[in-house]
């Protein structure tokens, strides 16, 4: 079986390594995770909340061109979005004139207002699609006035759009499988791909919200020839590498939990019996259930 740990501080050094190895040159770090170059214009934030800090908790980025800077993603609290926003004020010499979050999750969401800077002359133009903003504004969740403007004055992304960043375009396409709206930011001309939860990287990603066959086919989709940089919503940079035995994991939990079905095993008999083959490395569970929401996620489409 595939090296398993529970993510904490106590996991193994070699899979906190694995999972929160710089890949780039680092501009920038804190506790809660680090700013990465992946080039000249272009930044990717690593979250590390295995230190215990969970101020932003996902990971993010900065994409700058002559006429623009996107901001991408949220966070979990606006401490970490001013941040990320600050950096870029630093790393290009204006602070976002764009932020776009890949789904409602609130470790995603939740801190988008950190982006309003108080002193600037505008405010950045947000970007989600409907159904993440649909959900990020349930009452259930977070009821920060701030919070609640930014998402209702963001631009809608239906299927596909493109922000034209003056040297530089953009390509925001809306795919499903991590949640019922997720979406990709791509840099097709630099091969630099920004996938949400669509995908991880040495985590077992967290299906509570998941469509298994949608995601499998997203998964697909993100598939490039040559080399492409992957930026996940968790863990490290990966490469094409790191991408496709991401995908071979998915093939194996979907391979589990088909097997468990067939023999009449509940979701949670079968995803204790379950373990990754030994071929795919070393992994971290987020949480200790994450196998059985997996499973479970499988048996609603069995």
């Amino acid at each position: 079986m595939a090296h398993l740990a529970i993510a904490s501080a106590l996991a193994p050094r070699s899979v906190r390594a694995a999972w929160a190895g710089p890949r780039g040159h680092v501009v920038a770090q804190e506790k809660f995770g680090r700013l990465e170059r992946i080039d000249a214009s272009t930044w990717a934030l690593i979250s590390t909340p295995l230190t215990g800090d969970r101020t932003t908790l996902s990971n993010g980025g900065i994409v700058a061109g002559r006429s623009g800077v996107l901001a991408i993603e949220g966070f979990v609290s606006p401490e970490g979005a001013r941040w990320l926003a600050l950096r870029a004020r630093e790393l290009t010499g204006r602070w976002p004139t764009h932020v776009v979050t890949t789904h409602y999750h609130a470790d995603h969401v939740n801190g988008i207002a950190g982006y309003l800077d108080p002193d600037a002359r505008t405010r950045p133009e947000f970007l989600a699609s409907p159904r993440t903003r649909e959900l990020a504004l349930r009452p259930d969740q977070s009821a920060d006035a701030a919070r609640a403007d930014a998402l209702n004055s963001s631009r809608a992304v239906l299927d596909s759009d493109q922000l034209d960043l003056g040297d530089r375009v953009v390509h925001i396409s809306n795919m499903s499988g991590h949640t019922a709206s997720d979406l990709v930011i791509e840099d097709r001309d630099r091969a630099i791909v920004f996938c949400g939860d669509l995908v991880w990287n040495a985590m077992v990603p967290n299906y509570v919200d998941a469509d298994p066959q949608a995601l499998r086919s997203a998964v697909r989709g993100l598939e490039r020839p040559g080399a492409v940089t992957y930026v996940p919503g968790h863990g490290a940079l990966a490469k094409t590498p790191e991408f496709t035995t991401y995908a071979l994991m998915l093939d194996a939990i979907e391979a589990g939990a088909r097997a468990a079905h067939a023999a009449g095993r509940s979701a949670q008999e079968g995803a204790a019996a379950f373990g990754l083959p030994d071929s795919l490395g070393e992994w971290v569970l987020f949480n200790s259930s994450f196998f059985q929401r997996a499973f479970e996620a499988w048996y609603r489409v069995l």
